[in-house]
Protein backbone atom coordinates (compact mmCIF):
# COMPACT_ATOMS: atom_id res chain seq x y z
CA UNK A 1 0.00 0.00 0.00
CA UNK A 2 1.28 3.04 -0.96
CA UNK A 3 1.83 6.07 2.00
CA UNK A 4 0.09 8.96 2.59
CA UNK A 5 2.82 10.62 2.98
CA UNK A 6 6.32 10.66 3.57
CA UNK A 7 9.75 12.36 5.31
CA UNK A 8 12.68 13.16 2.53
CA UNK A 9 16.00 11.92 3.62
CA UNK A 10 19.00 14.57 2.82
CA UNK A 11 22.40 12.77 2.73
CA UNK A 12 25.20 14.91 2.84
CA UNK A 13 28.93 15.08 1.48
CA UNK A 14 31.00 16.13 -1.12
CA UNK A 15 33.20 14.99 -4.29
CA UNK A 16 36.60 15.17 -2.59
CA UNK A 17 36.28 12.07 -1.32
CA UNK A 18 35.89 9.80 -4.94
CA UNK A 19 33.10 7.95 -6.44
CA UNK A 20 33.60 4.95 -4.61
CA UNK A 21 33.50 7.06 -1.18
CA UNK A 22 30.00 8.50 -2.34
CA UNK A 23 28.50 4.98 -3.62
CA UNK A 24 29.08 3.73 0.43
CA UNK A 25 27.36 6.59 1.60
CA UNK A 26 24.11 6.00 -1.06
CA UNK A 27 23.97 2.42 0.37
CA UNK A 28 24.46 3.37 3.72
CA UNK A 29 21.71 6.29 3.93
CA UNK A 30 19.55 3.67 1.75
CA UNK A 31 20.18 1.07 5.23
CA UNK A 32 19.29 4.18 7.34
CA UNK A 33 15.82 5.48 5.81
CA UNK A 34 14.98 1.13 6.11
CA UNK A 35 15.74 1.54 10.10
CA UNK A 36 14.10 4.98 9.82
CA UNK A 37 11.34 4.00 8.45
CA UNK A 38 10.16 0.97 10.64
CA UNK A 39 9.74 3.28 13.33
CA UNK A 40 7.54 6.00 11.71
CA UNK A 41 3.48 6.15 12.69
CA UNK A 42 1.21 4.93 10.01
CA UNK A 43 0.84 5.93 6.67
CA UNK A 44 3.93 7.71 7.10
CA UNK A 45 7.40 6.82 4.71
CA UNK A 46 10.85 7.95 4.49
CA UNK A 47 12.13 9.09 0.87
CA UNK A 48 15.64 9.09 0.64
CA UNK A 49 17.42 10.71 -3.26
CA UNK A 50 20.91 10.82 -4.30
CA UNK A 51 23.55 12.08 -1.92
CA UNK A 52 23.68 15.84 -2.15
CA UNK A 53 27.31 17.16 -2.71
CA UNK A 54 26.30 20.00 -4.48
CA UNK A 55 24.79 24.02 -3.59
CA UNK A 56 22.53 23.08 -7.06
CA UNK A 57 21.99 19.96 -5.97
CA UNK A 58 20.93 20.77 -2.51
CA UNK A 59 18.48 23.86 -3.73
CA UNK A 60 16.52 22.07 -5.57
CA UNK A 61 16.17 19.06 -2.94
CA UNK A 62 14.72 21.82 -0.88
CA UNK A 63 12.55 23.02 -3.47
CA UNK A 64 10.86 19.76 -4.75
CA UNK A 65 10.42 19.00 -1.48
CA UNK A 66 8.35 22.06 -0.46
CA UNK A 67 6.56 21.61 -3.60
CA UNK A 68 5.28 18.07 -2.79
CA UNK A 69 2.18 18.03 -1.03
CA UNK A 70 2.87 14.15 0.38
CA UNK A 71 5.99 15.67 2.09
CA UNK A 72 5.86 16.87 5.19
CA UNK A 73 9.06 17.54 6.48
CA UNK A 74 12.77 16.81 5.97
CA UNK A 75 15.33 13.99 7.69
CA UNK A 76 19.22 15.61 7.29
CA UNK A 77 22.41 14.58 8.08
CA UNK A 78 25.82 14.90 6.96
CA UNK A 79 27.55 11.23 6.57
CA UNK A 80 30.98 12.98 5.65
CA UNK A 81 31.94 16.66 5.84
CA UNK A 82 29.49 19.10 3.73
CA UNK A 83 29.91 22.75 3.53
CA UNK A 84 27.79 24.55 4.58
CA UNK A 85 28.02 27.22 2.38
CA UNK A 86 26.34 24.50 -0.22
CA UNK A 87 22.89 24.50 1.81
CA UNK A 88 22.25 28.17 2.20
CA UNK A 89 20.26 28.96 -0.80
CA UNK A 90 18.60 25.32 0.09
CA UNK A 91 17.58 25.84 3.76
CA UNK A 92 16.56 29.49 2.96
CA UNK A 93 13.50 28.37 0.51
CA UNK A 94 12.72 25.00 2.78
CA UNK A 95 9.71 26.15 5.14
CA UNK A 96 8.48 22.36 6.00
CA UNK A 97 9.79 21.26 9.13
CA UNK A 98 13.11 19.91 9.79
CA UNK A 99 14.63 17.34 11.91
CA UNK A 100 18.61 16.92 12.06
CA UNK A 101 19.43 13.18 12.99
CA UNK A 102 23.44 13.62 14.60
CA UNK A 103 23.84 10.04 14.06
CA UNK A 104 26.27 7.84 11.97
CA UNK A 105 26.13 4.32 10.05
CA UNK A 106 28.37 2.43 12.48
CA UNK A 107 27.54 2.56 16.52
CA UNK A 108 30.84 1.49 17.51
CA UNK A 109 34.90 2.12 16.52
CA UNK A 110 36.65 -0.45 14.90
CA UNK A 111 39.74 0.47 17.39
CA UNK A 112 41.87 -2.43 16.20
CA UNK A 113 40.84 -1.69 12.03
CA UNK A 114 40.24 2.02 12.08
CA UNK A 115 42.25 4.21 9.49
CA UNK A 116 41.93 7.09 7.85
CA UNK A 117 39.62 5.78 4.86
CA UNK A 118 37.16 4.86 7.68
CA UNK A 119 37.53 8.35 9.32
CA UNK A 120 36.99 10.18 5.67
CA UNK A 121 33.40 7.83 5.30
CA UNK A 122 32.25 8.52 8.63
CA UNK A 123 32.52 12.18 9.66
CA UNK A 124 29.08 12.90 11.09
CA UNK A 125 30.78 14.11 14.44
CA UNK A 126 32.31 17.37 12.92
CA UNK A 127 30.25 17.38 9.73
CA UNK A 128 27.10 18.22 11.58
CA UNK A 129 28.28 20.17 13.35
CA UNK A 130 29.28 22.09 10.36
CA UNK A 131 25.78 21.51 9.45
CA UNK A 132 24.03 22.93 12.57
CA UNK A 133 25.81 26.20 12.88
CA UNK A 134 24.90 27.05 9.20
CA UNK A 135 21.16 26.38 10.38
CA UNK A 136 21.82 28.18 13.38
CA UNK A 137 23.26 31.07 11.60
CA UNK A 138 20.19 30.99 9.44
CA UNK A 139 17.79 30.84 12.61
CA UNK A 140 16.07 27.78 10.85
CA UNK A 141 13.78 26.04 13.28
CA UNK A 142 14.19 22.27 13.61
CA UNK A 143 15.04 19.78 16.41
CA UNK A 144 18.31 17.55 16.66
CA UNK A 145 18.68 14.28 17.82
CA UNK A 146 22.08 12.42 19.18
CA UNK A 147 22.89 9.40 18.73
CA UNK A 148 22.86 5.52 16.83
CA UNK A 149 19.90 5.79 14.16
CA UNK A 150 19.22 2.17 15.20
CA UNK A 151 18.77 2.54 18.84
CA UNK A 152 15.40 2.87 20.61
CA UNK A 153 15.35 6.25 22.23
CA UNK A 154 16.94 7.74 18.92
CA UNK A 155 14.08 5.93 17.01
CA UNK A 156 11.09 7.55 19.59
CA UNK A 157 12.69 10.78 19.49
CA UNK A 158 12.67 10.77 16.00
CA UNK A 159 8.76 9.20 15.70
CA UNK A 160 7.65 12.04 18.29
CA UNK A 161 9.18 14.53 15.67
CA UNK A 162 7.35 12.35 12.68
CA UNK A 163 3.96 12.90 14.98
CA UNK A 164 4.08 16.30 14.90
CA UNK A 165 5.07 17.21 11.06
CA UNK A 166 2.03 15.07 10.51
CA UNK A 167 -0.25 17.29 12.69
CA UNK A 168 1.10 20.09 11.45
CA UNK A 169 0.63 19.06 8.03
CA UNK A 170 -2.82 18.59 8.80
CA UNK A 171 -3.43 21.89 10.15
CA UNK A 172 -2.47 23.82 6.57
CA UNK A 173 -5.93 24.95 4.99
CA UNK A 174 -7.42 22.63 7.49
CA UNK A 175 -10.93 24.13 7.56
CA UNK A 176 -12.82 24.23 11.02
CA UNK A 177 -16.42 24.94 11.36
CA UNK A 178 -17.79 27.54 14.15
CA UNK A 179 -21.73 26.78 14.47
CA UNK A 180 -22.84 29.85 16.26
CA UNK A 181 -20.46 32.22 17.47
CA UNK A 182 -18.39 32.37 21.13
CA UNK A 183 -20.33 32.28 24.45
CA UNK A 184 -21.71 35.45 25.13
CA UNK A 185 -18.84 37.98 27.12
CA UNK A 186 -16.34 35.09 27.48
CA UNK A 187 -13.20 36.08 26.50
CA UNK A 188 -10.53 33.00 26.72
CA UNK A 189 -12.74 31.76 23.87
CA UNK A 190 -12.31 34.16 21.14
CA UNK A 191 -9.03 35.06 19.45
CA UNK A 192 -7.78 36.58 16.08
CA UNK A 193 -8.56 33.72 13.68
CA UNK A 194 -6.92 35.65 10.86
CA UNK A 195 -3.93 35.85 12.85
CA UNK A 196 -4.56 32.27 13.46
CA UNK A 197 -4.25 31.10 10.15
CA UNK A 198 -1.29 33.17 9.31
CA UNK A 199 0.71 31.62 11.96
CA UNK A 200 -1.04 27.96 11.81
CA UNK A 201 -2.46 27.42 8.66
CA UNK A 202 -6.13 26.24 9.26
CA UNK A 203 -9.61 28.47 8.78
CA UNK A 204 -12.28 29.25 10.96
CA UNK A 205 -15.47 29.80 8.70
CA UNK A 206 -18.90 30.01 10.96
CA UNK A 207 -22.21 28.97 10.12
CA UNK A 208 -25.66 29.29 10.95
CA UNK A 209 -26.93 26.85 13.61
CA UNK A 210 -30.27 26.87 11.05
CA UNK A 211 -28.07 25.68 8.51
CA UNK A 212 -26.77 22.32 10.34
CA UNK A 213 -30.70 21.88 11.19
CA UNK A 214 -31.31 21.36 7.76
CA UNK A 215 -28.92 19.12 7.47
CA UNK A 216 -30.53 17.28 10.58
CA UNK A 217 -33.80 17.46 9.15
CA UNK A 218 -32.75 16.25 6.00
CA UNK A 219 -31.86 12.65 7.41
CA UNK A 220 -33.18 9.43 6.32
CA UNK A 221 -34.72 6.68 8.42
CA UNK A 222 -32.26 3.92 7.03
CA UNK A 223 -29.06 6.93 8.26
CA UNK A 224 -31.05 7.15 12.12
CA UNK A 225 -31.91 3.33 12.16
CA UNK A 226 -27.79 2.50 11.36
CA UNK A 227 -26.44 4.91 14.11
CA UNK A 228 -28.46 3.57 16.75
CA UNK A 229 -27.47 -0.07 16.19
CA UNK A 230 -24.33 1.04 16.46
CA UNK A 231 -24.57 2.88 19.91
CA UNK A 232 -26.71 -0.18 21.21
CA UNK A 233 -23.54 -2.50 19.61
CA UNK A 234 -21.01 -0.09 21.42
CA UNK A 235 -22.26 0.99 24.52
CA UNK A 236 -24.35 0.29 27.78
CA UNK A 237 -27.55 1.60 26.67
CA UNK A 238 -30.54 2.36 29.52
CA UNK A 239 -33.17 0.63 29.57
CA UNK A 240 -35.24 3.70 28.80
CA UNK A 241 -33.03 4.23 25.47
CA UNK A 242 -33.45 1.02 24.42
CA UNK A 243 -35.90 0.33 21.51
CA UNK A 244 -39.43 -0.51 23.08
CA UNK A 245 -38.11 2.00 26.38
CA UNK A 246 -39.99 5.31 27.13
CA UNK A 247 -37.09 7.56 25.43
CA UNK A 248 -35.89 5.91 22.72
CA UNK A 249 -37.38 8.62 20.59
CA UNK A 250 -34.56 10.81 22.09
CA UNK A 251 -31.95 8.23 21.55
CA UNK A 252 -33.05 8.58 17.47
CA UNK A 253 -33.14 12.13 18.08
CA UNK A 254 -29.40 12.21 19.02
CA UNK A 255 -29.05 9.65 16.27
CA UNK A 256 -30.75 12.06 13.86
CA UNK A 257 -28.44 14.92 14.64
CA UNK A 258 -25.62 12.95 14.50
CA UNK A 259 -26.02 12.16 10.87
CA UNK A 260 -26.65 15.65 10.04
CA UNK A 261 -23.34 16.82 11.84
CA UNK A 262 -21.17 14.16 10.53
CA UNK A 263 -22.76 14.95 6.58
CA UNK A 264 -22.41 18.58 7.03
CA UNK A 265 -19.08 18.46 8.33
CA UNK A 266 -17.91 15.61 5.24
CA UNK A 267 -19.22 17.34 2.40
CA UNK A 268 -17.07 20.69 3.86
CA UNK A 269 -13.79 18.27 4.69
CA UNK A 270 -13.79 19.93 8.10
CA UNK A 271 -11.44 18.76 10.83
CA UNK A 272 -12.68 20.64 13.85
CA UNK A 273 -15.92 22.35 14.60
CA UNK A 274 -17.53 23.98 17.44
CA UNK A 275 -20.95 24.78 19.36
CA UNK A 276 -22.60 26.57 22.07
CA UNK A 277 -25.70 25.82 23.84
CA UNK A 278 -26.59 29.42 23.35
CA UNK A 279 -27.47 29.21 20.01
CA UNK A 280 -29.09 25.63 19.66
CA UNK A 281 -32.22 27.10 16.92
CA UNK A 282 -33.60 24.20 14.79
CA UNK A 283 -32.19 21.50 16.99
CA UNK A 284 -34.27 19.80 19.68
CA UNK A 285 -31.34 18.47 21.63
CA UNK A 286 -27.59 20.00 22.26
CA UNK A 287 -25.62 18.01 19.79
CA UNK A 288 -24.03 15.91 23.16
CA UNK A 289 -23.94 12.33 21.88
CA UNK A 290 -23.04 13.31 18.38
CA UNK A 291 -19.90 15.62 19.74
CA UNK A 292 -18.48 12.74 21.74
CA UNK A 293 -18.87 10.06 18.95
CA UNK A 294 -17.48 12.11 16.42
CA UNK A 295 -14.65 13.17 18.63
CA UNK A 296 -13.89 9.68 18.60
CA UNK A 297 -13.24 9.42 15.37
CA UNK A 298 -10.42 11.95 14.91
CA UNK A 299 -12.60 15.12 14.89
CA UNK A 300 -11.36 18.38 16.55
CA UNK A 301 -14.20 19.98 18.85
CA UNK A 302 -14.48 22.98 21.35
CA UNK A 303 -17.61 23.98 23.23
CA UNK A 304 -19.08 27.43 23.48
CA UNK A 305 -17.26 28.60 20.32
CA UNK A 306 -14.01 27.79 21.12
CA UNK A 307 -12.33 27.39 17.39
CA UNK A 308 -8.58 27.24 19.37
CA UNK A 309 -9.20 24.47 21.33
CA UNK A 310 -11.46 22.57 18.73
CA UNK A 311 -8.37 23.21 16.14
CA UNK A 312 -6.06 22.32 18.99
CA UNK A 313 -7.81 18.60 19.95
CA UNK A 314 -7.61 17.70 16.23
CA UNK A 315 -3.82 17.96 16.23
CA UNK A 316 -3.23 16.20 19.47
CA UNK A 317 -6.01 13.29 17.63
CA UNK A 318 -3.50 13.36 14.30
CA UNK A 319 -0.50 13.26 16.36
CA UNK A 320 -1.76 9.95 18.44
CA UNK A 321 -3.29 7.91 15.71
CA UNK A 322 -2.11 4.52 16.31
CA UNK A 323 -0.66 5.27 20.14
CA UNK A 324 -2.68 3.64 23.33
CA UNK A 325 -4.79 6.21 25.16
CA UNK A 326 -7.46 9.01 24.00
CA UNK A 327 -7.59 12.32 23.91
CA UNK A 328 -10.30 14.44 24.39
CA UNK A 329 -11.94 18.41 24.68
CA UNK A 330 -11.83 19.30 28.34
CA UNK A 331 -12.64 21.91 31.26
CA UNK A 332 -11.00 22.15 34.50
CA UNK A 333 -14.42 22.01 36.53
CA UNK A 334 -14.03 21.71 40.33
CA UNK A 335 -11.39 21.06 43.00
CA UNK A 336 -10.83 18.89 45.47
CA UNK A 337 -9.04 20.68 48.46
CA UNK A 338 -8.13 17.96 51.01
CA UNK A 339 -4.51 18.66 51.89
CA UNK A 340 -3.80 14.97 51.61
CA UNK A 341 -4.57 15.09 48.36
CA UNK A 342 -5.98 18.22 46.18
CA UNK A 343 -7.46 16.98 42.73
CA UNK A 344 -8.75 18.48 39.95
CA UNK A 345 -12.57 17.12 38.93
CA UNK A 346 -12.47 17.85 34.69
CA UNK A 347 -15.38 17.35 33.14
CA UNK A 348 -18.22 19.58 30.88
CA UNK A 349 -21.93 19.33 30.07
CA UNK A 350 -21.49 16.64 27.72
CA UNK A 351 -18.80 16.75 25.20
CA UNK A 352 -15.90 14.31 26.43
CA UNK A 353 -14.54 11.97 24.37
CA UNK A 354 -15.06 8.36 25.19
CA UNK A 355 -11.20 7.61 24.44
CA UNK A 356 -10.67 8.51 27.70
CA UNK A 357 -13.01 5.88 29.35
CA UNK A 358 -11.48 3.63 31.68
CA UNK A 359 -14.39 0.73 30.94
CA UNK A 360 -17.41 0.63 28.88
CA UNK A 361 -19.40 3.62 28.26
CA UNK A 362 -22.84 4.20 29.55
CA UNK A 363 -25.57 6.02 27.40
CA UNK A 364 -27.85 7.56 28.90
CA UNK A 365 -30.27 10.79 29.07
CA UNK A 366 -30.77 13.08 31.73
CA UNK A 367 -32.10 16.95 32.00
CA UNK A 368 -29.55 19.63 31.64
CA UNK A 369 -30.00 22.84 33.28
CA UNK A 370 -29.33 25.63 30.53
CA UNK A 371 -29.55 25.59 26.34
CA UNK A 372 -33.61 25.41 26.81
CA UNK A 373 -33.83 22.28 24.79
CA UNK A 374 -35.02 18.36 25.12
CA UNK A 375 -32.89 16.53 27.52
CA UNK A 376 -29.87 15.21 25.22
CA UNK A 377 -28.61 11.67 25.61
CA UNK A 378 -24.93 11.52 26.70
CA UNK A 379 -22.14 8.88 27.01
CA UNK A 380 -20.95 8.74 31.29
CA UNK A 381 -17.66 6.99 32.26
CA UNK A 382 -15.18 8.09 34.36
CA UNK A 383 -11.44 8.52 32.59
CA UNK A 384 -8.70 5.81 32.90
CA UNK A 385 -6.02 6.61 35.12
CA UNK A 386 -2.70 6.99 34.84
CA UNK A 387 -0.10 9.54 33.32
CA UNK A 388 -1.72 12.66 30.97
CA UNK A 389 -0.97 15.64 29.48
CA UNK A 390 -3.31 18.67 29.81
CA UNK A 391 -2.98 21.54 27.06
CA UNK A 392 -4.35 24.81 25.77
CA UNK A 393 -3.83 27.32 23.05
CA UNK A 394 -3.90 30.61 24.13
CA UNK A 395 -3.92 34.03 22.13
CA UNK A 396 -2.07 36.42 24.20
CA UNK A 397 -3.31 39.46 21.81
CA UNK A 398 0.14 39.84 19.83
CA UNK A 399 0.83 35.84 19.84
CA UNK A 400 0.35 32.99 20.82
CA UNK A 401 1.43 30.58 23.29
CA UNK A 402 1.24 26.48 23.63
CA UNK A 403 0.65 25.69 27.67
CA UNK A 404 0.84 22.32 28.85
CA UNK A 405 0.85 20.49 32.82
CA UNK A 406 1.80 17.09 33.38
CA UNK A 407 -1.01 15.39 35.29
CA UNK A 408 -1.89 11.99 36.78
CA UNK A 409 -5.49 10.71 36.25
CA UNK A 410 -6.84 8.87 38.88
CA UNK A 411 -9.90 6.98 39.60
CA UNK A 412 -12.57 8.85 41.70
CA UNK A 413 -12.44 7.45 45.67
CA UNK A 414 -16.25 6.94 45.72
CA UNK A 415 -18.52 6.95 42.86
CA UNK A 416 -20.78 9.92 41.75
CA UNK A 417 -23.87 8.55 40.83
CA UNK A 418 -25.52 12.53 40.88
CA UNK A 419 -23.41 13.75 37.70
CA UNK A 420 -24.68 12.04 34.78
CA UNK A 421 -21.87 13.30 32.65
CA UNK A 422 -18.46 12.03 31.32
CA UNK A 423 -15.39 12.97 33.71
CA UNK A 424 -11.86 12.75 34.24
CA UNK A 425 -10.64 13.47 37.97
CA UNK A 426 -6.45 14.25 38.27
CA UNK A 427 -3.58 15.56 40.51
CA UNK A 428 -1.73 17.99 38.78
CA UNK A 429 1.99 18.01 38.81
CA UNK A 430 4.11 19.39 40.69
CA UNK A 431 0.85 19.97 42.74
CA UNK A 432 -2.47 21.66 42.73
CA UNK A 433 -1.41 24.94 44.37
CA UNK A 434 1.58 25.71 42.18
CA UNK A 435 0.30 24.01 38.65
CA UNK A 436 -3.15 25.99 39.09
CA UNK A 437 -1.10 29.24 39.90
CA UNK A 438 1.39 28.84 36.93
CA UNK A 439 -1.48 27.82 34.62
CA UNK A 440 -2.94 31.28 35.49
CA UNK A 441 0.13 33.56 35.87
CA UNK A 442 0.35 32.05 32.08
CA UNK A 443 -2.75 33.36 31.15
CA UNK A 444 -3.98 29.64 30.57
CA UNK A 445 -7.79 28.93 30.00
CA UNK A 446 -10.31 26.52 31.42
CA UNK A 447 -10.66 24.56 28.11
CA UNK A 448 -8.04 22.53 27.17
CA UNK A 449 -7.37 18.84 25.68
CA UNK A 450 -6.80 16.23 27.70
CA UNK A 451 -4.49 13.16 26.29
CA UNK A 452 -3.12 10.13 27.40
CA UNK A 453 -1.18 9.26 24.37
CA UNK A 454 1.53 11.62 24.11
CA UNK A 455 4.49 12.99 26.11
CA UNK A 456 5.90 16.55 25.59
CA UNK A 457 8.44 15.71 23.64
CA UNK A 458 5.53 15.54 20.87
CA UNK A 459 4.32 19.05 22.24
CA UNK A 460 8.08 20.47 22.08
CA UNK A 461 8.48 19.53 18.68
CA UNK A 462 4.90 20.80 17.49
CA UNK A 463 5.75 24.23 19.07
CA UNK A 464 9.05 23.97 16.88
CA UNK A 465 7.57 24.00 13.97
CA UNK A 466 4.54 26.35 14.26
CA UNK A 467 7.03 29.07 15.98
CA UNK A 468 5.53 29.50 19.05
CA UNK A 469 6.19 29.85 22.81
CA UNK A 470 5.94 26.22 24.65
CA UNK A 471 5.31 26.57 28.59
CA UNK A 472 5.87 23.53 30.64
CA UNK A 473 4.12 23.53 33.69
CA UNK A 474 5.50 19.74 35.08
CA UNK A 475 7.07 17.60 38.52
CA UNK A 476 10.25 20.09 37.96
CA UNK A 477 8.27 23.05 37.83
CA UNK A 478 8.13 24.08 41.59
CA UNK A 479 9.28 27.39 41.77
CA UNK A 480 6.61 30.04 40.97
CA UNK A 481 9.33 33.10 40.97
CA UNK A 482 11.24 31.31 38.15
CA UNK A 483 8.59 30.47 35.96
CA UNK A 484 7.15 33.73 36.58
CA UNK A 485 10.78 35.07 35.07
CA UNK A 486 10.44 32.41 32.45
CA UNK A 487 7.60 34.27 31.20
CA UNK A 488 8.72 37.59 31.35
CA UNK A 489 12.00 36.31 29.46
CA UNK A 490 9.80 35.19 27.03
CA UNK A 491 7.93 37.76 26.83
CA UNK A 492 10.51 39.90 25.91
CA UNK A 493 12.35 37.35 22.87
CA UNK A 494 8.77 36.76 21.73
CA UNK A 495 7.91 40.44 20.93
CA UNK A 496 11.27 41.06 18.75
CA UNK A 497 9.24 38.36 16.27
CA UNK A 498 5.51 39.44 17.15
CA UNK A 499 2.67 39.19 14.95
Amino acid sequence: MTAESHIRLAVGSQHLYGPETLEQVAANARQVAEGLARALPPGVAVEVGPVLTTAEAIAAFCREAEADPRCIGVAAGMHTFSPARMWIVGLKSLGKPLVHLHTQFHRDLPFAAIDMDYMNLHQAAHGDREFGHICTRLDVRRKVIVGHWAQAEFLARWAAWARAAVAWRDWQNGPIARFGDNMRNVAVTEGDKTAAQIQFGFCVNGYGVGLLARYVEETSEAEIGALVNRCLDEYAVAPELAPGGPRHESLREAAKIEAGLRRFLGEGGFKAFTTTFEDLHGLRQLPGLAVQRLMAEGYGFGAEGDWKTAALVRAIKVMARGLPGGSSFMEDYTYHLDPQGMMVLGAHMLEVCPTLAGAKPSLEIHPLAIGGKDDPCRLVFDAAAGPALNIALVDLGTRFRLLVNQVELAEPSERLPRLPVARALWKPLPDLPTSAAAWIYAGGPHHTCLTTSLSIEHLEDFAEMAGVELVKIDARTTDLWAFRQSLRWNEAYYSSRSR
